[in-house]
C-alpha cells in the first residue's frame, strides 16, 4: 500500500486531521506570544553616547545584543555595560514588577543618518524615552534640541487611529554632574533642571527662527536643515517655549544614571540603583 492509498484509510485521515489541529494550535500560540509585545514597546531615542544602550542592558534582565553578521548574538545579563555608538537597533523583552504582560524595549541609534529608524517602530510604541547626557547637554545643546524637535514634530502628525505614545525625557548620567556648589540638591533634580532649561532655551530659538523666517547659526547638526513645526504651545502669546505648555501632550522628566546594579526583589537597596525612578515609571505607565 503506497502513501496515497494510506491517506484515504480511516487511520490516515485521522492522522492528517490531528496534524492540522496541531498546526492550528501552533499558529495560535505564536500569534499570541507576538501580540503580547505588540503595541507595548518603549523606544529609547536620543543623541549618540547619551547612554541608551547602557540603559537597555541595565533594565533588561536578559538581553540579546547583535554583533557582526557572522557572529552569534551576545547574551548579556542585567548590568550596565561599557558601550560604543550603536549603528543598529537593539531590543529586548522586559518583565515589569506589576503583573502585566512583558514590554519590548528598543534602543534606536542616535546617529543623524539613521536615527529616523524610530518611525518604523512607532506603530508598536506605547512610550518614547528621549535620553540626554545631562553632563554634556550645555555644550551639545543645538544638536540635542534638533533631535528632540524631530520627535516633537513627528508625534502630533500620527494618524488619529493611533494612540499617542507617552513622551519621557531622561536627564541621564546625573552622577557625572558637578554638585559641589549645590550640595543640598539631589543629582537627579539638578540633571532634570539643567536638561529642561537648556532644551527649552534651544527649542525657543528654533521656534523663533522658523516663525520669523530668519536662520539661526548652530541650530542643528552639520548639514541639517531646521525642522518646521512641532513646537506649538498652549501658553500665552509671545511667551517662551515651555515643555509644560507643549500642545502635543504631557512630557515627563526623570533624572537617571546607570550607577549601581538592579536590586533583587527582596533587596532594600533600590535607592542606590540609578534607574530606580525609570523602573517605577515603567511599572506605572506601561
Amino acid at each position: 500500500m503506497d502513501v496515497l492509498e494510506l491517506l484515504y484509510t480511516p487511520k490516515g485521515l485521522a492522522t492528517v486531521l490531528l496534524l492540522l489541529i496541531l498546526l492550528v494550535q501552533l499558529f495560535i500560540r505564536v500569534g499570541r506570544s507576538q501580540s503580547k509585545l505588540r503595541g507595548n514597546a518603549l523606544l529609547l531615542v536620543g543623541p549618540p553616547d547619551a547612554g541608551k544602550t547602557a540603559i537597555l542592558s541595565a533594565v533588561c534582565p536578559l538581553l540579546l545584543l547583535p554583533t557582526a553578521s557572522t557572529d552569534p548574538p551576545q547574551l548579556v545579563h542585567g548590568t550596565a555595560l561599557p558601550t560604543h555608538t550603536s549603528l543598529q537597533a537593539n531590543s529586548s523583552a522586559l518583565e515589569l514588577s506589576a503583573p502585566k504582560k512583558p514590554i519590548r524595549v528598543v534602543d534606536i541609534p542616535g546617529h543623524p543618518r539613521i536615527r529616523d529608524q524610530f518611525r518604523d517602530h512607532l506603530p508598536d510604541a506605547k512610550a518614547i524615552a528621549f535620553v540626554v547626557d545631562a553632563s554634556t547637554v550645555s555644550r551639545n545643546a543645538p544638536a540635542v534640541a534638533e533631535h528632540l524637535h524631530n520627535i516633537l514634530q513627528t508625534l502630533p502628525s500620527l494618524p488619529p487611529s493611533q494612540t499617542l505614545p507617552s513622551l519621557l525625557i531622561l536627564a541621564h548620567k546625573s552622577d557625572l554632574l558637578n554638585t559641589r556648589s549645590q550640595a543640598h540638591a539631589a543629582p537627579a533634580d539638578l540633571a532634570i533642571n539643567r536638561v529642561r532649561s537648556v532644551l527649552e532655551r534651544e527649542l525657543e530659538k528654533r521656534r523663533a527662527s522658523q516663525s520669523g523666517g530668519v536662520g539661526v547659526d548652530g541650530l542643528g547638526a552639520e548639514g541639517e536643515k531646521p525642522e518646521i513645526g512641532g513646537l506649538d504651545t498652549t501658553g500665552p502669546a509671545g511667551g517662551a517655549f515651555k515643555f509644560a505648555d507643549w500642545e502635543g501632550g504631557d512630557i515627563s522628566f526623570l533624572g537617571t544614571s546607570t550607577k549601581g546594579e538592579k536590586p533583587s526583589e527582596d533587596s532594600e537597596k533600590s535607592g542606590e540603583y540609578g534607574l530606580a525612578s525609570l523602573q517605577e515609571w515603567l511599572d506605572e505607565n506601561m
